[in-house]
């Protein structure tokens, strides 16, 4: 590398920051045209102003990420703006306010951090058990820095001894009057129907290698299933309500994991990953009862009181949904997000959803989620409209990842896991040595799960390692077959950009 390029790649760092997201978004023209017509009807915007939302959402979620590690215990959380077009974040600091105007974000001050807000919230955790059933949740809400109470206007009284007595009394909680009443939608590709132990009707959440994940509620293990058809489908392998509410069903050999979820509009969403979006961000929903409904992300790591008891860690969403949609799909743009636990109201008069995060379920079960990358990979393209290829088809840890003229060989056809690695020849590309330091070379490897084999392919066609907030660059800009791959700052410039075919 040399020294003026190196020159050029510092000092435009700065600006290519923001153009790191940690969510996996697909470039502009990969985004389904169903998520933007149902953005427009949900949302009350247009073709273009969805475009750039999405987009927007997708570079903020670097941003909050690299705020959260530099500002520590001063942080006091992120979240988009009402128009979301600009990440917000509390500051409790002056070195957290440069901090947070050198990335691009909007500082808010506030009196308390996330930490201690997350605080009192699991103050009202413990003590969820005495909680009456007229108080409908709790959930740290950032943009006003407080914890907010939900509870019936005849409640208040009930409300603020419940937090008086879970030691959680601060003037930052406090109760809003709210005739939400929570509850599990049982009404009952993903969103598609099926059915439990032949009558209980839910949602298929999202597909993952052998199965899918939906609600908890929606049946106990070793329930058997029913596809939307009529036809035998699985059994539930793995349950969790309350205090959760997540399941994983394993089905039989006539059903195959697709990376899709039904728009109920006879198309396809593309499940690509399963980053998590930000406060505020776009989320849309399927169901068997309600389709395909959208709205924002408006809180996270709620505690939702159902009669049965309290579910804690779920989000809470502005989408509306009805019975039967349990289990259904949360996504924001091609990113999975969660699976529909309950919530007030219907689609005719709105309402609140609550929904379980896909995350979550994947690490309690082991399980992997089926993307667009499952059935083949598709080529990495990037400089001179060269191809990322395993050197000779050589499946050995340690092989040298290269540019080659695009041949369609499988030793160039990568797929993106939901658990953030990019793989070939079911094997992980991964920094040599977990390496952050410039030059360090790309391999392949098995699969660890390990951070120096977490990538993600940005919305302006950067390949960024993480752990290293570097992107994967062509060594010396030689588009001569077999150049090795290595990590280098991010700079923007045409021997780091990549595009999916």
């Amino acid at each position: 590398m040399n020294r003026r390029l190196h020159a050029l790649r510092t000092a435009t760092a700065l600006f290519t920051t923001l153009a790191l997201p940690g969510a996996a978004l697909a470039a502009s023209e990969d985004i389904s045209p169903e998520v933007l017509t149902a953005m427009q009807r949900d949302l009350g915007l247009t073709a273009e102003q969805a475009r750039q939302r999405l987009e927007t959402e997708a570079l903020t979620v670097h941003t909050e990420r690299t705020l959260r590690g530099e500002l520590g215990t001063s942080f006091g959380g992120a979240w988009l703006n009402e128009t979301g077009d600009r990440l917000v974040v509390g500051v409790t600091t002056a070195a957290g306010e440069q901090a947070a105007r050198r990335a691009g974000a909007e500082p808010r001050w506030v009196t308390r951090t996330e930490r201690e807000l997350d605080a009192l919230k699991e103050a009202l955790d413990r003590g969820a058990d005495v909680a009456s059933k007229d108080i409908h949740g709790w959930y740290v809400d950032l943009p006003t820095n407080s914890v907010v109470v939900l509870a019936r206007d005849a409640a208040v009284v009930n409300a603020e001894r419940f937090v008086a007595e879970s030691g959680a009394a601060d003037t930052a909680v406090r109760v809003v009057i709210s005739q939400e009443k929570p509850r599990p939608f049982y009404d009952l590709r993903g969103g598609d129907a099926y059915y439990i132990n032949g009558n209980t009707r839910c949602s298929i959440g999202f597909p993952v290698a052998g199965g899918f994940v939906t609600a908890g509620h929606c049946g106990g293990v070793n329930s058997s299933t029913q596809g939307h058809n009529g036809a035998g489908q699985g059994t539930v392998r793995g349950s969790s309500f309350p205090n959760n509410d997540y399941a994983w069903v394993q089905v039989n050999g006539n059903w195959a994991s697709q990376p899709w979820v039904y728009n109920y509009a006879g198309g396809n969403v593309i499940v690509a990953g399963s980053a998590e979006a930000g406060i505020n961000a776009s989320v849309c929903r399927s169901g068997s009862t309600t389709g395909w409904r959208c709205g924002v992300i408006q809180a996270k790591n709620v505690t939702v009181n159902y009669d049965v008891g309290p579910v804690y860690g779920l989000t809470r969403s502005n989408a509306c949904a009805a019975g039967g949609d349990s289990g259904g799909s949360f996504i924001s743009g091609n990113q999975a997000q969660g699976v529909t636990s309950g919530g007030s109201g219907d689609c005719n008069t709105g309402g609140t959803t609550y929904f379980q995060p896909v995350n979550e379920i994947l690490s309690v079960y082991g399980l992997s989620l089926t993307t667009n990358g499952g059935s083949g990979g598709r080529e990495i393209v990037g400089l001179a409209g060269k191809c990322i290829d395993v050197d000779h088809s050589n499946t050995a840890n340690g092989t040298a990842i290269q540019l080659w003229d695009c041949n369609g060989s499988n030793a160039q056809k990568w797929t993106f896991h939901g658990d953030g690695t990019l793989r070939a020849f079911g094997k992980c590309m991964d920094v040599t040595w977990g390496s952050t330091a410039n030059g360090a070379l790309i391999q392949l490897h098995d699969c660890t799960g390990n951070p120096a084999q977490q990538f993600v392919l940005s919305g302006a066609g950067d390949l960024v390692n993480p752990q290293a907030n570097k992107c994967v660059d062509v060594s010396e800009w030689n588009s001569n077959n077999g150049t090795r791959l290595q990590i280098w700052e991010c700079a923007g410039t045409a021997n780091q950009k990549w595009y999916l075919r």
